[in-house]
């Protein structure tokens, strides 16, 4: 049983004291994993000592253990970057090291459609009643999100990326309307602008989609569905690959869902590029 969980379980059995930490880290788990006890005492409107005794009344020896729990939960991997890339000094001439990323990717691919394919539909179904959509990705999760919006808006005109470029994050929140999707890509460590993504969403009465690396990610914890990828890689840094491949398997999926509509809307989408310049030869038609 996760940390979050055994909080769940025996809350009601907690004193007012440590229901008020209890409800601020079920809230806040990114906190948790990445704060200090002392900033999150204050935020929690309580003290280390308090935090301390919570952990223990959980079964915990004390707050870093309680912090590691929810780092597992939360599939955060314990080694840092600079520790993975060591692994790989002197590999160079392996032949093997490609190779090796690719089967990992392959097996990637393989998990990321057993967790997701099923909860693809019901994404598809809250996207086509909503007035926008709107995609988020940061750092290593922008490509997603970019993906994902330059490929729907071929047959969609209400879709809008979400990238805080030259500090307008704010400015597209504001965006955000009541019934629209907001989807979220974010992997452990999570990024601070994912979460203030979310929360803005959850404000304005939008749905939340998240496209993240576990149920227990605190963007799983406040969507309404979640598409889940796999980010295993030998390299030293976590893999998107399958973060991309589930985008583009929702903008599939919703563009058979769009029937004979959507063909009209692509065929005037391609055209434009190619009048445009934006593409440079159109491709050549097949004769029957």
């Amino acid at each position: 049983m996760g940390a979050r969980d055994q909080i769940r379980q025996r809350f009601d059995d907690l004193s007012p004291a440590l229901q008020q930490v209890a409800r601020y880290v079920l809230d806040h788990p990114n906190e948790v994993v990445t704060g200090s006890m002392r900033g999150i005492g204050t935020r929690a409107q309580s003290t280390p000592a308090t935090l301390v005794r919570f952990a223990q009344t959980l079964g915990f020896d004390g707050w870093p253990q309680l912090k590691a729990a929810f780092a597992t939960d939360m599939g955060l991997g314990a080694e840092a970057y600079g520790a993975r890339a060591q692994q790989l000094v002197g590999r160079a001439r392996d032949r093997g090291l490609t190779g090796e990323m690719f089967e990992v990717q392959r097996r990637n691919l393989e998990t990321t459609q057993l967790q997701s394919e099923a909860a693809l539909q019901k994404v598809c179904a809250l996207m086509e009643k909503a007035p926008a959509v709107h995609a988020a990705g940061f750092r290593a999760c922008y490509p997603i999100a970019f993906s994902f919006v330059y490929v729907y808006r071929l047959f969609r005109g209400s879709v809008h990326l979400v990238d805080g470029q030259g500090g307008t994050l704010e400015m597209q929140q504001r965006a955000f309307g009541r019934g629209d999707v907001v989807l979220i890509a974010s992997f452990a460590p999570y990024s601070r602008e994912a979460l203030q993504v979310a929360e803005a969403a959850k404000a304005a009465g939008s749905r939340i989609v998240a496209l993240t690396d576990s149920l227990g990610s605190p963007l799983s914890l406040r969507a309404d569905e979640t598409l889940l990828f796999t980010i295993h890689s030998p390299s030293f840094f976590p893999s998107v690959a399958a973060g991309v491949a589930v985008a583009e398997a929702l903008v599939e999926l919703l563009a058979s869902r769009a029937g004979k509509a959507v063909i009209r809307r692509i065929d005037q989408a391609e055209a434009q590029l190619f009048e445009s310049g934006a593409y440079l030869v159109p491709p050549v038609a097949r004769g029957g």
